[in-house]
């Protein structure tokens, strides 16, 4: 059986639920067996209500962008059958799903998100790992050499990708991609996700085994008779010359 994994975060208007805020961006990312399938889901959300100054300054997300956007009761259904049965990746799960869960409750699905997916959070992972450092995203994503040198705003979809990355680092298994020499723990560097796919499929392919040309072989044969002229007939090939 597969195992389905949706990384997720979400951006909001402002950080209280239970204040009326809003979800104004949802970015998800599918695993399938700790690789990305590619059937993601990205949306941008007007949320009815006037986006904080604070929230703003993080996310760069405005109303005036937001205007023409759908509202959440318009994917509530879709964004619902998506998650469920997945085991959600989520940084600071609480805060994503108190919103999400107040947001389908508007929408009349009253059932929490835990009783449909399996919920692991991130943080609550990275403290265990790493007891006394800092495990926001940034952090995680310096220790485990994770590139987010285009994050200059947190968005939804972009931070779910550089938590996939985070996530698998974490987690061992094909993805965690140490280099060969010693380290220094967490701070060991590690090759790109993306050459480590391109190697594990280029070991499926069939090795091809180049033949030598007559022609190839005659060249070959004359470089050594050359060798072995020089050498005083003390070349380390020269069972491979034919008999005189």
């Amino acid at each position: 059986m597969s195992l389905r994994q949706i990384v997720l975060d979400t951006e909001t208007t402002g950080l209280e639920a239970d204040q009326g805020h809003r979800i104004i961006e949802i970015g998800c990312l599918e695993l399938i067996n700790r690789r990305p399938s590619g059937n993601n889901y990205w949306k941008y959300l007007n949320p009815d209500r006037e986006i904080d100054a604070g929230a703003v300054q993080v996310h760069g997300l405005t109303n005036a962008f937001l205007a023409d956007k759908p509202r959440f009761h318009e994917l509530a259904r879709e964004l619902w059958d998506y998650l469920s049965g997945a085991e959600l990746i989520i940084h600071n799960a609480a805060f994503d799903v108190g919103f999400l869960n107040r947001e389908f409750q508007r929408c009349g699905i009253e059932t929490p998100l835990a009783e449909v997916c399996t919920v692991t959070d991130t943080v609550t992972m990275a403290r265990k790992l790493h007891p006394g450092q800092k495990v926001n995203l940034d952090a995680l994503c310096r220790r485990y050499g994770v590139d987010n040198s285009s994050r200059e705003f947190h968005g939804a979809l972009l931070d779910a990708r550089l938590l996939s990355d985070v996530y698998l680092a974490m987690t061992g298994g094909q993805s965690r991609l140490v280099l060969d020499g010693p380290g220094d723990g967490g701070n060991q560097p590690r090759r790109s996700r993306l050459l480590e796919q391109l190697r594990v499929e280029a070991a499926a392919l069939p090795l091809a085994v180049p033949r030598a040309s007559e022609a190839e072989l005659d060249a070959h044969l004359e470089r050594l008779k050359g060798i072995a002229k020089k050498s005083g007939g003390n070349c380390l090939w020269a069972g491979e010359l034919p008999a005189a």
